[in-house]
Formats: structure tokens, C-alpha cells, sequence
């Protein structure tokens, strides 16, 4: 840690985040693993992927951050005939009946706003994908010429389905890449799917207090850049993300069932993740522990696995697995 933020100010912001969980787990039942994996993606500056089944609550989920948060929140519903201009924006043409003047002024979308439910982005073509994933990526939109910049704090959450893929257009490679994290959402356990039953059936709807502006989340996010990553851990996480590549120094499992490994953002999204949950668990170091949970959802969507891989059912988190296992901390 640097002298930049105060010991107060690292308290008060560690007080923050616990009430902000508090005000979560008043609308949401369990998913602990999965709400502080948005956490983490929130506050280290990225979008998360969300992937599950219809009906676990992944909606549920966004809007009740937004509404702790105290930020703007937008829903879109991804279909095949969703246009670019539909999330981005258009231009209106106005007329000033005073004068006759007829000018245009841009119309903003629903991109402009600080929590985006990317709600099935794989239901809607290419070109509507693509438009997303570069304001997702610039910050910015750009039109006739013009640029305009989005709102600060900015975080998409985008949901696919794994298992219905009729008439889906799969996210590219490079698309996912622009992701921090893939989450995935299972199902949940039996005392978790009672409460839910009992706690969404009932006359009084769940209320969440709004424990944090966006100036906190900024400042979050701020912080979590002064966590410190030593050396040892970060030529692990080099070592990690350049083992995932076919090639010479790949392990037996890379070579035979990855096509492609993970490219050099999948180390700084490891490294900014490992930090977000160091500062999440009342840390301000991270550690060896922090890399391993984070590293499946960082690298998964990243490795494009081969036709082996698919024939004996081996996923991107077994190959992962292997590679946290395979791959020798320095000090060791």
C-alpha cells in the first residue's frame, strides 16, 4: 500500500463492502460464491458473464445490486432483431418552431447508465453484439462523428443460456475476451431453494437499502489498484496464463486438448481480480489462495478448447485445474 489512501479511509471503505453484502442477502438467497464474484468484478473496473439456466435469478441478482449501489440501472432484452442503434443511441431530428432551425440531437440508449443487464446477449446478431462489446470496452460511443462518454462507474452484466442454443449467435472468441470474468450460476442447494420458496411466495416484497453512491464505488475501485500483488505471486500468474498456450513448455493436457490459450489481458484481469478479492476479504495483500479461486472464472473463456477435449468431455475448468496443479509456485 501506498501513502494515496488514509488507514481511516481503508476502514471505512472494508465497513462498506460488508454492509453492502448485508444489503444483498436481503433480496437474494445464497449464491455467496457468485455474488462476490460480481463484487469483484465491479470493483476491479470489469463485465462479468453471467451463464445459467433460465430462473436461478441472475436478474434478480443485477437489480438488487443496482438498488444497493444507488446506481442507474438499465435492462435490455437481447433478440434477433435488436438493432446497435437500439443500445447506443440515435439521432432525432428537432425542429426549433420559433425560428424554423431544424437540427439533430443524439438520443442516448440504454448503454448510458452505470449498471447494464445485457439480458441473452447471445440471442442478438453479431453487429449488435459487437456494438456493445466496444463501448464496453472504449467507454465511449461514438456517432456521426461524434463521441460521447459513458457514464463512471460502468459495468455490464451479460447473461447467455448454456443449454437452449437454437437461434443464439455464439459470442466470438475476441468478444469474451472482453469479459473479466465467466460466472457461473448453478443451481441451488435444498435449504437455499426452500428459503427462496418461502421468501419470494409471500405478500411482503424483499426491501434493499442503498448503502453506497457511485463516488464510493470509484473510489473502490481506486483502491483496489493500491492492493499489493508480490513478485512471486505475479511471475506465477505470467507463468500461468503463458502455460495455457499449445506450444513448447506446454503441459501434456494444453497440448492435447487447447487450440488457443489465454492472451496477456487474461493476466492483468487476474491480477486485478486477485486483488478485488484480497480487498473484499479485508486484505490488502494478495495471495496464492486469491489466484486460485479466481482463475477459472478469468481464464475460461479465454482457452478455445480442441475437438479431443469436446470427444472426452473435458471442459476449460479441468484444464485449468491442471494447470494450477502443474504449474510450480517460484518459491517451490
Amino acid at each position: 500500500m501506498t501513502d494515496i489512501v488514509s488507514e481511516t479511509d481503508v476502514q471505512t471503505h472494508l465497513a462498506r463492502l460488508g454492509d453492502l453484502r448485508e444489503a444483498i442477502a436481503q433480496a437474494v438467497v445464497g449464491q455467496a460464491d457468485v455474488v462476490e464474484q460480481l463484487l469483484i468484478g465491479l470493483f476491479a473496473g470489469g463485465h462479468c458473464l453471467l451463464e445459467g439456466v433460465p430462473g436461478l435469478g441472475k436478474t434478480l441478482l443485477v437489480r438488487t445490486l443496482g438498488q444497493a449501489l444507488a446506481l442507474d440501472f438499465h435492462r435490455v432484452q437481447f433478440t434477433p432483431d435488436l438493432m446497435p442503434s437500439d443500445i447506443l443511441g440515435t439521432e432525432l431530428l428537432e425542429e426549433d418552431h420559433g425560428t424554423g432551425h431544424r437540427h439533430f440531437r443524439f438520443q442516448q440508449g440504454p448503454v448510458f447508465t452505470n449498471l447494464l443487464l445485457a439480458d441473452e446477449l447471445n440471442r442478438t446478431p453479431p453487429k449488435t453484439q459487437a456494438a456493445l462489446l466496444e463501448a464496453m470496452q472504449e467507454r465511449t460511443v461514438s456517432y456521426a462523428g461524434v463521441t460521447h462518454a459513458l457514464p463512471s462507474p460502468f459495468f455490464v452484466l451479460a447473461t447467455q443460456n448454456p443449454i437452449e442454443q437454437a437461434g443464439t449467435y455464439p459470442l466470438p472468441e475476441a468478444q469474451l475476451d472482453r469479459f473479466l470474468l465467466q460466472i457461473r450460476v448453478a443451481y441451488p442447494d435444498e435449504a437455499e431453494e426452500r428459503a427462496i420458496l418461502a421468501q419470494t411466495t409471500g405478500a411482503a416484497a424483499a426491501q434493499v437499502p442503498q448503502v453506497m453512491r457511485g463516488e464510493e464505488v470509484l473510489a473502490l475501485q481506486a483502491l483496489v489498484r493500491e492492493v499489493h500483488v508480490g513478485e512471486e505471486l505475479l511471475t506465477w500468474i505470467t507463468r500461468l496464463v503463458r502455460a495455457s498456450r499449445p506450444g513448447e513448455g506446454a503441459t501434456e493436457a494444453v497440448r492435447g486438448f487447447v487450440r488457443w490459450g489465454a492472451g496477456p489481458r487474461a493476466g492483468q484481469s487476474l491480477v486485478l481480480a486477485a486483488k478485488a478479492r484480497a480487498l473484499l476479504r479485508g486484505r490488502l495483500a494478495a495471495t496464492r489462495e486469491d489466484v486460485q479461486a479466481l482463475a477459472a472464472p478469468v481464464m475460461r473463456h479465454r482457452l478455445l478448447l480442441s475437438f479431443a477435449a469436446e470427444a472426452e468431455q473435458v471442459d476449460a475448468d479441468a484444464v485449468i485445474a491442471g494447470l494450477l496443479r502443474d504449474v510450480p509456485f517460484p518459491d517451490a
